[in-house]
């Protein structure tokens, strides 16, 4: 459907502009915000006496655009990016890097209005940039892209040499300290076991301290040595009675 543009949109058009657009964007978009009218006859006499008007406004535009186009132009943006030593970048200079540096100089330019030379910068070296401002008028900026160094920093590489018995080498991936070869040790001769000296015996009924647990164990009695009986006392002979005795005397006589 034909609609009349009452307020500038960009990229669809300007003030006054007749454009052909789809029904829905009209009633969805263009209409409840006011930036378009339906095309009637209506609208059509209201556009016409406010021509005079609109044509003042876009020569303004215009001459603002002149005067910018003569700022930029004057310009020469100077981009410094992380770089390789063939001058290939890491990155790219891209028209949302331009549109940033120019805002940041004082002048602010919508990304989607700036065209660059195959669409990115990916080299250091010089470029030109178009900067489209108003109906046909457009600036030509000069683009410097400088690269930057980046030091890449190398691993030490590891001391070479003998190593001791013992010695520990750094691993060159994680850090871990990884043990070196030993060399196995010299067999020692076992020395010779000295003769066991018996231990008196520990008399009967004693008792000994367990070793580990420290509780008392009752050691082995030895049975007592047999003992040697006293030998008998000869007999005395007894007196003789007193009968016995005058007897014998009478046969001695």
């Amino acid at each position: 459907m034909k609609v009349i543009l009452n307020k500038d949109l960009a990229p669809l058009g300007e003030e006054g502009d007749v454009k052909d657009v789809a029904k829905g964007y009209a009633r969805n978009y263009l209409f409840p915000r006011g930036i378009a009218l339906p095309y009637t006859e209506s609208t059509i006499k209201l556009f016409e006496s406010r021509r005079e008007e609109i044509e003042a406004r876009k020569e303004a535009k215009r001459k603002d655009a002149l005067g910018l186009k003569e700022k930029l132009e004057s310009l020469e943006l100077t981009i410094s990016m992380p770089a390789g030593a063939n001058g290939k970048l890491y990155g790219a200079v891209t028209s949302q890097t331009l549109a940033d540096e120019l805002t940041r100089q004082g002048f602010p330019v919508e990304r989607k209005r700036i065209e660059l030379t195959g669409t990115v910068f990916k080299s250091v070296g010089k470029y030109k940039a178009v900067v489209k401002l108003y109906e046909s008028a457009a600036a030509e900026i000069s683009v410097t892209v400088e690269g930057q160094a980046v030091k890449v920093e190398t691993p030490a590489s590891p001391a070479r040499g003998r190593r001791h018995a013992g010695d520990h080498k750094a691993a060159p991936d994680t850090g871990a300290a990884v043990p070196a070869a030993e060399t196995p040790p010299t067999a020692e001769t076992a020395p010779a076991p000295e003769p066991a000296q018996a231990e008196p015996a520990p008399a009967a009924g004693t008792v000994e301290a367990a070793p580990d647990t420290g509780a008392a164990v009752p050691v082995v009695e030895t049975a007592p040595a047999a003992e040697t009986a006293p030998a008998p006392e000869p007999a005395q002979a007894e007196p003789a009675p007193a009968e016995e005795q005058a007897a014998n005397s009478e046969a001695q006589e």
